[in-house]
């Protein structure tokens, strides 16, 4: 496959999303960031819309350092001086009640061919999604279109499988959302051409809740990384290393590790590190506590992270809640790391994909799994092999680009953009 590269001018995108590097906190942001820098690469001018104020309103005051953007990105950091009250007005209402002149403005000066939402819960709500012109693409993040919490997690401490809204977002500590009872989703949704969705089970979750449009599954990608000092692959303990299982992401409850540490005990025939920071971490190191198989590596940079996929044996993601379809994922396929995930959400369609891991239902199984890989190093280079091989088939930056043209091309078609049409050419 390949994605098309143009000759400027290129098309020019807007993308709208509540947080954007370096005002984020997840997976979601990060994506429009590499979204953003690969159309930027291929000729193409991008501008992207967020909310600073919904930053700092849920950090506590932290303020990042800034992030340099490449050639053909700009970036509009919205900031009122109302601050959280601009996103509460958003998040009750759902609309842009403070921002909607400014971010109406930028769309009307930018002559934007295509317009792609991404979490749009405190930047606008559904009523941004009337504004602008060109082709509207809305990608689903989170579920955040069916679920006030965004994460269908009931009551802040089980799977949904049905509504309770009002009592679950209390548990949540949030207020309610007037404009959830009114129909405006419904009646915004009708400004967007398609509806796309990271993975098949997250498409079918928003079905099972009622949202009546159907989704396009476009899963996410990652470029090929930038070529570096490689890890060694194989047998760690070839090295005189034990075998190491490694965790990435945010330490929050619904994460599960506390399902995890409790097997990695004096005994274990492996060691867990676990990158990442959150709400849950301290609990966590207590439960760590005199565990020498466990390490905590705090925080670490993307940089930091290739030459730790390329060490574990493979990467740990026990979620309890359902995932869309986590970054960390493909972070560890590109450098032929297998992963051992819970039999839930995403994962299953996703080892089914690329064969590349093992799936888990309970703690007996998962111990199983983590046993089993730590002593057959093989089977490690087996599964992370064929991880390798379908990220590059499936989510790499041409193969995702290659998906994403195709939809917008089809979108084209269907409504005459010529002028799309015209730069991407007609496409199969």
């Amino acid at each position: 496959m390949r994605s098309e590269v143009v000759t400027s001018p290129g098309l020019r995108f807007a993308m709208i999303t509540t947080f954007y590097p370096p005002h984020h906190f997840g997976g979601d942001a990060g994506f429009v960031r590499l979204l953003g820098h690969a159309l930027a690469r291929r000729g193409h001018r991008v501008e992207v819309i967020h909310d600073v104020d919904a930053f700092r309103m849920l950090a506590g005051g932290v303020e990042p350092e800034p992030l340099p953007e490449p050639a053909g990105v700009r970036v509009h950091g919205l900031r009122s001086r109302l601050g959280p009250l601009s996103c509460l007005a958003t998040q009750q209402l759902g609309r842009p009640v403070v921002q909607g002149r400014r971010i109406r403005r930028i769309l009307r000066e930018g002559g934007f061919d295509v317009i792609h939402f991404h979490n749009v819960s405190l930047v606008g709500g559904p009523g941004i999604l009337a504004c602008g012109d060109g082709i509207k693409l809305y990608t689903a993040h989170e579920h955040w279109l069916v679920c006030p919490t965004h994460a269908l997690w009931r009551h802040d401490r089980e799977l949904c499988t049905g509504r309770q809204c009002l009592r679950c977002t209390l548990h949540h500590r949030r207020p309610p959302q007037v404009w959830r009872g009114t129909g405006l989703l419904e009646r915004m949704a009708r400004h967007v051409d398609a509806f796309c969705s990271p993975s098949r089970f997250s498409a079918e979750k928003h079905r099972e809740f009622g949202f009546a449009r159907d989704f396009d599954v476009l899963p996410p990608f990652l470029p090929d990384r930038v070529p570096g000092p490689e890890a060694p692959r194989g047998p760690a303990d070839e090295a005189g290393e034990r075998p190491l299982f490694l965790f990435v992401g945010r330490l929050e409850k619904i994460k599960g590790l506390q399902e995890v540490i409790p097997l990695f005990d004096d005994d274990a025939p492996a060691d867990l590190w676990i990158a990442g920071a959150g709400s849950h971490e301290g609990p966590l190191r207590r439960l760590a506590e005199g565990r020498r198989r466990v390490r905590f590596l705090g925080f670490l940079r993307a940089e930091a992270l290739p030459s730790l996929y390329a060490r574990a044996r493979a990467l740990l993601v026990p979620s309890l809640c359902y995932e869309v379809f986590p970054m960390v994922v493909l972070e560890a396929f590109r450098e032929g790391t297998p992963v051992v995930a819970r039999r839930l959400g995403p994962f299953p369609e996703i080892v089914e994909q690329s064969g590349g891991g093992l799936l888990f239902d309970s703690t007996d199984d998962l111990r199983e799994a983590l046993w089993r890989l730590a002593g057959d190093a093989p089977l490690g280079v087996r599964l992370g092999e064929a991880a390798r091989q379908a990220f590059r088939e499936r989510w790499s930056e041409d193969a995702g680009l290659e998906r994403y043209f195709s939809l917008i091309r089809r979108i084209a078609r269907r409504r005459g953009a010529g002028r799309v049409l015209e730069i991407l050419g007609t496409g199969p």
